[in-house]
């Protein structure tokens, strides 16, 4: 099996990158060097993890005249935040972001989230109650203002984050440059099958975050299930001689899906890599495909009226009420 996709747009983007949100400052440089050293050739970044000038200290030890790797060999991604959605503020962001990561251009920029926040520069502008101030700014304006970036060269492609299949279909009706993917939360207790199908049927290749369930994830509950200490999983890894996260892996790169695990750990980043080396049979490709319980981890919570509810959910474009 490769280990690269082709986009729409010709490139080719390795089918197993490395994640950085929530590696903190003095890790997350660390990391991107290990993995960097054991064969990774993508990087997957974005300005609310407030760790880009760590990456790019990283990234300006291997890329360059007379360095290990060409700029080319690496795909390099970040992302748009929803404080930076009004078109005035798209391309200085984008520039912002470069001159963080060290570089003259990104391989791929996506729209973080569908929802605009209000602009200013807290990262999570609030209100008195401690409620996130919204901005009516649309997608469609913000993309429109993307496209200019791939137009100057500063981005090679755009694509999107947590876009639901409606507002893929209202970016494509109105698109010059086509989104060539969109990444969202998926593995095997949100396998996003529906959204899968959707995607794939417009060219537009799905990159997998949070793909081992995110257990480090800050508002984690002790009662929620762990997805890497799943008993039948468990079994399937022994089988294989593999770790739970190695098949977890190898059970998305095998259907499709890009893979951006995170890990500041120098063994787990290296161990997350080994995927393309076996092949799940078709009956425990099945078997986990049941898995699916269509449970999202990465939607963060509040409390309301005594009850944990989504806390973005009156937006008007929060992504998550249609069924995909």
């Amino acid at each position: 099996m490769s280990t690269f996709v082709t986009l729409s747009s010709g490139q080719r983007m390795p089918m197993v990158g490395l994640g950085t949100w929530k590696s903190t400052p003095g890790q997350v440089k660390r990391a991107v060097l290990a993995a960097l050293d054991c064969g990774y050739r993508h990087i997957d970044c974005a300005a609310a993890y407030g760790n880009g000038q760590e990456v790019g200290e990283a990234l300006a030890l291997w890329l360059g005249a007379g360095k290990a790797l060409r700029r080319d060999e690496v795909f390099v991604t970040s992302k748009l935040w929803n404080t930076k959605h009004d078109p005035e503020d798209v391309e200085d962001t984008c520039r912002t972001c470069l001159a963080h990561l060290g570089l003259s251009y990104l391989d791929l920029y996506l729209m973080h989230w569908p929802m605009a926040f209000k602009r200013g520069k807290e990262l999570m502008p609030r209100q008195d109650d401690g409620s996130i101030c919204y901005s009516d700014t649309h997608y469609r304006d913000t993309w429109k203002a993307m496209e200019n970036l791939v137009d100057k060269g500063l981005v090679k492609a755009i694509g999107l984050s947590n876009f639901n299949a409606r507002q893929i279909d209202d970016i494509m009706s109105i698109a010059r440059h086509k989104p060539v993917v969109n990444q969202v939360e998926c593995h095997p207790y949100l396998s996003q099958v529906d959204l899968l199908s959707h995607c794939w049927s417009l060219a537009i290749c799905v990159t997998a975050y949070s793909p081992l369930g995110s257990g480090d994830r800050p508002w984690a509950s002790p009662d929620e299930p762990s997805l890497l200490e799943d008993l039948q999983l468990g079994a399937i890894a022994e089988r294989y001689q593999k770790s739970p996260a190695q098949v977890i892996l190898r059970w998305q790169v095998q259907r499709g899906v890009v893979c951006i695990p995170k890990s500041v750990t120098a063994s787990r980043i290296k161990e997350n890599l080994k995927v393309f080396d076996f092949s799940l049979s078709e009956e425990d490709m099945k078997l986990i495909d049941s898995f699916n319980r269509n449970t999202r981890f990465i939607v963060p919570t509040v409390e309301k009226d005594g009850k944990r509810v989504w806390r973005d959910a009156e937006h008007p474009h929060f992504p998550f009420h249609d069924p995909y």
